[in-house]
């Protein structure tokens, strides 16, 4: 080897080394020793070497976090050792009963020594390092196996591609840790702040803003995205033991991985107690979203004789913050009007604190919903966030109570003054006025979003100025835009919109479903859309389908088919797709493949969010193993698929006694299991 190529191979890995030091002082440690200058000029040094020579890049290099090429799918890892689900307690009593029930089992009275460990609310993945290299990274998926995140997960800067290991000790041949990927609170505003400037949806809280961030298929865009992670628990170790969970997470962290620095070893149940007391005061000041507290045996020995349960370990529990909640008063209760024309009140709060965020509307739902709780302007009333998201009143406080009277919907738009329609049996009122301003800024919305034409862009506040100016009346409208048209908008440049523009031109080569879905006709979705486009085949037959042929489309009830008989009996509305398919190349969409599989004539709904693959993946898993999607839950329902946070459709499988699957037992099925 020439001694020039040799003296730069040196110092290249004298810069890995330094590099990879500091990242670990400043992600992990939080403590930097260098200037952002110094470190950026080193590994500015390190990528001209490597640019130069690429024969001297190594697969660790930190240069390699930038993110490699898309891939088409996530391939497939299968776990050596399950990862495991926590059980839940609710309360002090059910800790209480907890330690308890270790007790009898150990057939001990001696006091139990706990790590108790902030519970996080990201995205469960596993890091797999051998000899010292990260080699595979996956999420949790069912336990069994996950999806190969590895590509993404090397962009996360606090995960080391390298572990750090002292000269005198050698390197633990295989180490499995999981952990916890999360968007800090800041970035997952700043995030969503992009995205609405781009006109995209904003992602509905840090977890699913993580979740979506590692599971991009271009590694790029993860990237560009600060996750960070903390990690927690082994999995499979080789050349490399601890005897607790305390040593094993000083253990990892020695070797420079990350671990929240608020975790702590409690001897006794109280202790537990008195940690998720002190966190219940503090959990809105860390910048991480956080619901409660893990509690796991410190014992490994222990861990392994109290094993576990319904795949869940008698070592571990969750204890589950509480939901928060304050009081305020509703200043008035308002009347919104969405894309489909429904009118939805909503109550505008004094402003108040809760969860960590100022709260100034509510929700009310419907007539029915203000009803049922009685609620009145000038109301004192109990708000809570579902979730910690989403605000909800939670009951009239009556003391002292205004002598309010009942609200009752308009007779008339707020919006547009036009006609409120209520049909009898349901629960929506409706403005019935297809140019009503409110409908339309909501239709260009539905219309542009990701599951409509997709048109990037077209963000709340342009598409409320394109309407006010009166540039777009109607959908078609947005197919008429010029550069000048957009450029005098305030706060529009001649990039952003030449950019607008080249999306709405991308828009016109679409496929039928999507231009049935984006037309935002009421009660059909995605799944629906796709039904009647693989049926009519145009849309001009949609167009002229009567009821009882609706009604022939697998899934389509007589609701379904009403409205969208209704939609296209509009005037109005047929003349407006006719102008609007002047503009478009629509493609009908291929067939589903229907199988004759494991759920041949079964009926399958779909509640929450799945952790390993979307709601609309699902649907055509089901539908090519052979069973129909569903969107309500009846007696003829034969499984719901749960995911997280199923909301009321898993109640009602309860009281209707129709089977219930987690996503794990969802995939054995569609296995063959």
């Amino acid at each position: 080897m020439p001694e020039a190529l040799s003296h730069l191979r040196a110092e290249a890995e004298q810069l890995r080394e330094q590099i990879n030091h500091h990242n670990y002082l400043y992600y992990v440690l939080d403590s930097p020793e260098v200037t952002d200058a110094e470190y950026d000029r080193m590994l500015r040094r390190l990528e001209e070497i490597e640019r130069q020579h690429p024969e001297l890049v190594t697969p660790d290099s930190p240069t390699r976090r930038v993110g490699a090429a898309p891939s088409e799918k996530f391939g497939v890892v299968r776990h050596r050792k399950m990862m495991l689900s926590l059980a839940n307690a609710m309360d002090a009593e059910e800790m209480l009963e907890f330690d308890r029930r270790i007790k009898r089992f150990l057939k001990s009275d001696e006091e139990i020594r706990y790590v108790a460990e902030v519970k996080l609310d990201g995205l469960a993945v596993e890091l797999v390092y051998e000899d010292s290299h990260l080699t595979v990274a996956s999420t949790r998926g069912d336990g069994v196996s996950g999806e190969d995140i590895t590509q993404n997960i090397r962009t996360v800067k606090s995960v080391p591609l390298r572990l750090i290991v002292p000269r005198h000790h050698g390197s633990p041949r295989l180490l499995e840790v999981r952990g916890e990927v999360i968007l800090p609170r800041k970035a997952f505003e700043r995030l969503n702040a992009e995205r609405a400037k781009a006109g995209e949806p904003a992602f509905a809280n840090p977890r699913n803003a993580a979740a979506g961030s590692l599971r991009q298929l271009d590694p790029r865009v993860t990237a560009s995205r600060p996750l960070d992670i903390f990690c927690h628990t082994p999995g499979v170790l080789e050349g490399i033991s601890f005897d607790t969970q305390s040593e094993f997470l000083q253990g990892i962290k020695a070797l420079g991985l990350k671990v929240n620095p608020l975790t702590r070893v409690c001897h006794g149940v109280n202790q537990v107690l008195d940690y998720w007391n002190e966190l219940t005061e503090k959990r809105y000041e860390l910048d991480y979203e956080a619901d409660g507290v893990v509690a796991k045996v410190d014992s490994f020995a222990l861990q392994e004789q109290l094993g576990e349960v319904s795949r869940a370990p008698r070592w571990a529990v969750a204890y589950k913050f509480k939901a928060q909640q304050a009081e305020t008063r509703i200043r008035e209760i308002a009347v919104q009007v969405g894309r489909i024309g429904s009118l939805t009140p909503v109550a505008k709060l004094q402003p108040v604190q809760l969860a960590g965020v100022t709260i100034s509307n509510a929700s009310l739902h419907n007539l029915d919903e203000i009803r049922r709780k009685d609620i009145r302007e000038g109301d004192t009333v109990l708000l809570e966030r579902a979730g910690d998201v989403i605000p909800y009143i939670v009951r009239v406080i009556a003391q002292g109570r205004p002598r309010a009277r009942q609200f009752e919907m308009p007779r008339r738009c707020p919006e547009c003054g036009g006609a409120i329609v209520h049909e009898e049996g349901e629960v929506a009122y409706f403005c019935v006025n297809v140019n009503c301003p409110a409908r339309m800024r909501e239709s260009i919305r539905h219309f542009a979003s990701k599951t409509g034409l997709d048109i990037d862009g077209l963000g709340d506040k342009l598409v409320a100025q394109l309407v006010d100016a009166g540039l777009v009346r109607e959908l078609d409208d947005l197919y008429r835009l010029g550069k000048p048209q957009l450029v005098a908008l305030e706060r529009m440049a001649d990039r952003s919109a030449q950019n607008v523009l080249d999306s709405i031109e991308h828009s016109r080569h679409t496929t039928l479903d999507r231009l049935i879905n984006a037309l935002g006709i009421r009660h059909v979705g995605e799944h629906t859309a796709r039904q009647l486009a693989v049926r009519f085949g145009s849309i001009e037959a949609l167009m002229d389908a009567t009821e009882d042929e609706l009604r022939t489309v697998r899934d389509i009830g007589p609701e379904v088919a009403r409205s969208v008989r209704e939609y296209f009996d509009e005037p109005r509305n047929r003349e407006a797709v006719k102008r609007l398919i002047r503009h478009l190349e629509i493609k009908a969409p291929p067939a589903p493949a229907v199988g004759r599989g494991v759920l041949r004539d079964k009926s399958v709904v779909l509640t929450g969010s799945l952790e390993t693959m979307t709601r609309e993946e699902a649907e055509r898993k089901v539908l090519a193993a052979g069973g129909r999607i569903t969107s309500s839950v009846s007696r003829k329902t034969d499984f719901v698929v749960a995911g997280a946070d199923p909301g009321s459709k898993l109640r009602k499988a309860a009281e209707l006694g129709v089977k219930t699957l987690e996503e794990d037992e969802f995939l054995k099925l569609l296995e063959g299991g």
